[in-house]
């Protein structure tokens, strides 16, 4: 029925049942609703819900189950998951072993390059060996190079050590090592050795008052590397000095003659 027209209003539209309306009759979308993008029914591509981004719990993909959906028919089973493996060193407990054993026959074995790391335990070592015998020590230097810190830092323990500590050098001794070497009583080398005069390097930054009192310092560290050398083979330090500016290097039998060492290793009677 159609209501009586009304001046000043708008003849009032006759209500139609939802089934006659059909697909025109859709819910309103409000302008705010419009904005934000939410859209009653499904998703618009470019929007959330639609193809390019599915709503939270839709599969990605078509046949894709949800996580804790059971398996779907024909899909299959991917096993159980393999066992992590943690790989260990296996020489790790059989190095540990031995340096303990050559520890028990006073060895110290010295090799590589030393830094301030290896300088604090080889003098652990040394000053344990120290505390408990008097016997002699047997110092293995084994193609040694130093940084010039490092190597003063074990001079100066080899200096007190009350007990005869006896290097033997093997492979290529150069540069700062010498002044360990030369800081044994007793120095022996194999028939392979090699020795390598040659002037510490050393780096340094900072502001120019730091790094010329560093520079000072270094000077003097230098200066008490090329006079423990120059002490223990009989040369005047310049000579030394000189030899390591122009990096002269010596077999064992020149070394000998040089003074860097007292003796050749032999092998022991059988």
């Amino acid at each position: 029925m159609i209501s009586p027209n009304v001046p000043g209003r708008l003849p009032a539209r006759p209500l139609l049942p939802a089934a006659a309306a059909g697909p025109a009759a859709a819910p309103r979308v409000s302008a705010l609703q419009a904005r934000a993008g939410d859209f009653p029914g499904p998703g618009r591509p470019g929007r959330p819900g639609g193809p390019e981004f599915p709503s939270p719990g839709t599969p990605s993909w078509p046949g894709t189950p949800l996580p804790g959906s059971p398996r779907q028919p024909g899909t299959p089973d991917p096993g159980p998951v393999p066992p992590t493996r943690v790989w260990l060193d296996p020489h790790a407990s059989w190095q540990a072993a031995l340096y303990e054993r050559l520890l028990e026959q006073r060895i110290v074995l010295a090799s590589g390059v030393l830094d301030d790391e290896a300088a604090t335990r080889l003098s652990a070592q040394l000053l344990t060996l120290d505390a408990e015998g008097s016997g002699p020590i047997r110092l293995e230097l084994q193609n040694l190079q130093a940084e010039l810190p490092a190597a003063l830092t074990l001079m100066g323990v080899l200096d007190v050590v009350r007990a005869e500590i006896h290097a033997f050098a093997s492979g290529e001794t150069g540069g700062a090592a010498l002044g360990i070497l030369c800081s044994c009583p007793r120095r022996t080398a194999y028939p392979n050795a090699s020795f390598t005069l040659s002037e510490p390097r050393l780096q340094f930054g900072g502001t120019v008052t730091a790094v010329t009192a560093r520079e000072q310092q270094a000077r003097r560290m230098v200066d008490s590397l090329f006079y423990r050398i120059a002490e223990a083979t009989g040369r005047p330090a310049d000579d030394i000095r000189e030899d390591a500016r122009r990096g002269r290097t010596l077999t064992a039998a020149e070394a000998l003659g040089y003074g860097l060492i007292q003796e050749r290793a032999t092998k022991r009677p059988a």
